[in-house]
């Protein structure tokens, strides 16, 4: 397809997200041409409707979403044609063993949209390119540059490059950059206000330079946002209204999903639990660092309260449960405080938010043995405790996320379908 020109979009609920689309040509037709029967807004809808249908029947034929969606045939047959020229529908086949002739069937042409989820932590970097259909159509992982700051949007360049190149395309076929960061995100403006873990992030506009370079639209998000909205799309909160993601590991983090929507809050921080006043002195000015529960119960801490108890020979998180698995007092004990102190967490949360579920993650939160300690003690501090499970997605929940959002998006922009309210 060969686009005739661009146009800007502004995201009213989310204006620091700016969106360029590519006019198609059957845009280019409803805009040139109307007539009694067939408005160009009418047309839209048609299109919306027909897009609507494969995308929730997958292969199928003509008269098949005629049948689905009340339009005429010679609708169907005019829509259909215009996106099938426009690289969105392909035809599969036939449908045989009817009565009459054999009738083409029609699929969603995945690859006609690409588009990059990145994780960015403070230890490494995890990316992939999706289709419009959510498939992973090239996926790595690498570590993350230690400098920080621009460098990283150095290092996110060459990464996609490397991606582009693993999918079969180039950089310049992508549609859209989803990118999840540790740290608060300002809801007015976009920008990263604490990140603690990656330096210089806090001071530049990533996503206004990262854009720039890449010369596609960028969507930046706190990292454990996108980890409950990989859950909401394809996970464990895919029917649940009301639950919260809370993420364990070198950091502490929470993402909430409220009444199907993602929370934010007034300043984006919603979900900081990092800095609930437990486990530690609240009224420590260190806790403003790191965190007064994240430094009781993030990873740090845990190996710290391991050596505590007695522990040897545990440098990381993986020794520790190697420990407890083996049966070492040192290890059991450390991790009970610690899921002690993360059912208080949950006990506050629930008391606050009232989810049906909370999803753990995280290289902490994923692991078992701290789970079923936390399921053990959670009704014994709460008479509403939620259910407790672990992140279908293991460590990629917030890859998922970023997918999610990407699609999501692109079929907006492309088709202007909605697949859910953001």
């Amino acid at each position: 397809m060969t686009p005739a020109d661009h146009f800007m979009v502004v995201e009213p609920q989310c204006p620091f997200i700016v969106r360029y689309r590519l006019r198609t040509n059957l845009e280019q037709r409803m805009a040139m041409t109307s007539s009694i029967t067939q408005t160009p807004i009418a047309r839209k809808i048609s299109t919306n409707a027909v897009i609507r249908t494969v995308l929730a029947n997958g292969k199928i034929s003509r008269a098949d979403i005629a049948k689905l969606t009340g339009l005429s045939k010679q609708t169907i047959s005019d829509v259909v044609r215009d996106l099938e020229d426009d690289g969105w529908l392909k035809p599969v086949g036939q449908t045989d063993g009817r009565p009459g002739r054999n009738a083409i069937i029609y699929e969603i042409n995945a690859r006609a949209g690409l588009a990059v989820s990145i994780d960015l932590g403070g230890t490494k970097i995890a990316a992939a390119i999706c289709d419009l259909l959510g498939n992973v159509v090239a996926e790595t992982k690498v570590p993350t540059d230690p400098r920080g700051g621009p460098h990283l949007v150095n290092q996110f360049s060459d990464l996609i490059a490397q991606l582009a190149l693993a999918a079969g395309t180039t950089a310049d076929k992508l549609r859209l950059v989803v990118l999840g960061s540790p740290g608060v995100l300002d809801p007015a403006t976009g920008h990263i206000n604490v990140a603690p873990n990656i330096p210089g992030i806090d001071a530049m506009d990533l996503r206004q330079v990262f854009s720039d370079r890449m010369g596609i639209p960028v969507v930046v998000e706190n990292d454990v946002n996108l980890a409950a909205q990989g859950e909401r799309w394809r996970g464990h909160g895919v029917e649940v209204g009301n639950f919260a993601f809370v993420a364990l590991g070198t950091g502490v983090g929470m993402g909430i999903i409220a009444n199907g929507a993602l929370l934010r809050g007034a300043r984006g921080a919603a979900g900081e639990i990092a800095y609930l006043p437990l486990g530690g002195d609240a009224f420590d000015p260190g806790g403003f660092t790191l965190g007064t529960f994240e430094s009781a119960v993030g990873s740090v801490a845990m190996l710290r309260r391991y050596a505590g108890f007695g522990g040897r020979n545990a440098s990381t998180v993986a020794d520790l449960f190697a420990a407890f698995n083996a049966g070492k007092t040192s290890a059991i004990a450390a991790i009970e405080e610690t899921a002690r102190l993360v059912a208080v967490a949950i006990a506050a949360i629930g008391a606050t938010l009232d989810p049906e579920l909370v999803i753990t993650g995280g290289s902490i939160g994923a692991r078992p043995e701290l789970v079923n300690a936390i399921r053990r003690f959670l009704p014994r501090c709460t008479p509403y405790p939620p259910r407790i499970e672990i992140s279908r997605f293991g460590n990629r929940a917030a890859l998922m996320g970023g997918m999610g959002i990407a699609v999501e998006r692109m079929h907006d922009d492309l088709f202007g379908v909605k697949l859910r309210e953001a």
